[in-house]
């Protein structure tokens, strides 16, 4: 197929061939990009936790009666919830990964860094220092949630400390810190045995660390795993207990659990809301994500449907337009393959000179959403995958119209206009 002669028809048809392919340029830079965006949301809601996510389920109580000892409450509660049928496991906590319920400290490697960040009265800036997420809970926190220790041990039972009114993370004597932080603070080290410095001058042994914990409440793909275990008792009326079980067991537990902890005390709260598995609380916290990912991917398909009846309009008209020319080529000896690869390829020349305007139009919206909507920059290799997408839908959108004119007869060029 030469390409001269589409050359010279388009030539002739300036203004239609200008438009469409301004479309399919427009089109390639939005849908990049909102591929690119999908990507990203879709990555971020699926993001591992690092807990067995699919055997937990959670009850959260909130205590009235004042004067009441909360770690009494806490093992009481305990010891009863371990006695529901099914119930594998089951720890008090004070929070959990994506559960909204963040207590974070500036940590350091260093007491020297920890002193610079005060007197800068910001952990920005400051080498060695970062902001981090602190989980506390009871004995059994790593197994019942199922977090994987990638180096050291567990807490042992002498290292719980109960938490009080004015208590500071700073008096817990070790913590167990996730792999991200690690590689944060000690670069090129192993983080076991070192010091940690987290809202006081008093060193915290690091004795553990697991391979994922999550934040409670996400942040930046940076700063998203910078996280603390402290061998801490909750010392809260208001705690959450966290049963482990096999996944089919999940509701039925929650159901004795509730039922199990207001007959210990009627008289405590126990939210519907904080009544739930892990899953449900997943969903809950990625719910604006999820919505987001099936409009962005509606305006996509949408954008992509209405391009396709562009072309298919457009090579309709030049169909008709045409149609004694293509009886006439067929008449000197153009097979029905020579005109069906005839309006292909100029579809695909249209569509190409689209595609490499479109590309430069997908940075530079990038670009712009980079600087007011703090998007990550587009890789480049979404741009051929885009082009891909666009030729393949050109191609197919051009295809009845192209096997219309395959099949003109000859006679037709024997036909007065």
């Amino acid at each position: 197929m030469q390409i001269r002669p589409i050359l010279s028809t388009l030539r002739h048809h300036k203004l239609t061939a200008v438009l469409l392919g301004l479309q399919v340029a427009f089109t390639c830079a939005i849908v990049c990009n909102v591929a690119f965006m999908i990507a990203n949301r879709v990555r971020q809601v699926t993001l591992p936790t690092g807990l067995a996510e699919n055997t937990l389920s959670m009850v959260g109580v909130e205590g009235i009666t004042k004067g009441e000892n909360p770690q009494t409450r806490h093992a009481e509660d305990l010891a009863a919830l371990r006695s529901v049928p099914g119930v594998q496991a089951v720890v008090a906590v004070d929070s959990l990964p994506l559960s909204r319920d963040e207590s974070s400290y500036g940590t350091c490697n260093s007491l020297q860094s920890l002193n610079q960040a005060i007197a800068a009265h910001s952990m920005d800036g400051v080498a060695g220092c970062v902001d981090a997420s602190v989980y506390s809970g009871s004995p059994g926190e790593l197994a019942t949630l199922g977090l994987k220790l990638a180096a050291g041990r567990d807490f042992q039972p002498g290292e719980y400390l109960p938490a009080k009114p004015g208590w500071m993370i700073a008096a817990v004597p070790s913590v167990i810190i996730t792999r991200a932080l690690a590689a944060q603070l000690y670069p090129g080290r192993s983080a076991l045995g070192q010091s940690l410095y987290m809202g006081g001058s008093r060193p915290i042994r690091i004795v553990g660390v697991v391979d994922t914990l999550l934040r409670p409440r996400l942040r930046t793909p940076a700063v998203d795993q910078f996280s603390v275990m402290a061998p801490s008792l909750p010392g809260d009326n208001t705690v959450n207990y966290v049963m482990r079980s096999a996944p089919a067991d999940r509701d039925r537990v929650l159901k004795a659990a509730v039922a199990t902890l207001s007959r210990i005390d009627p008289d405590r709260l126990i939210p519907p809301k904080q009544t739930r598995t892990f899953a449900q609380l997943r969903r809950s916290y990625f719910e604006r994500d999820t919505t987001m990912i099936g409009l962005l991917i509606a305006s996509a398909l949408g954008l992509l449907f209405v391009t396709a009846l562009g072309i298919a309009g457009l090579a309709n008209f030049w169909v008709q337009q045409r149609t004694r020319s293509i009886g006439i080529r067929r008449a000197i000896g153009a097979t029905r393959g020579d005109i069906l690869r005839y309006f292909q390829t100029e579809n695909f020349l249209i569509v190409g000179a689209g595609i490499v305007l479109g590309a430069a139009l997908a940075l530079a919206l990038n670009l712009m959403l980079m600087t007011h909507y703090e998007l990550p920059r587009l890789p480049l290799w979404y741009l051929p995958i885009g082009a891909a997408v666009l030729w393949m839908v050109g191609q197919l959108a051009v295809l009845s119209p192209a096997l219309r004119a395959a099949r003109v007869p000859p006679v037709v060029a024997t036909r007065s206009v």
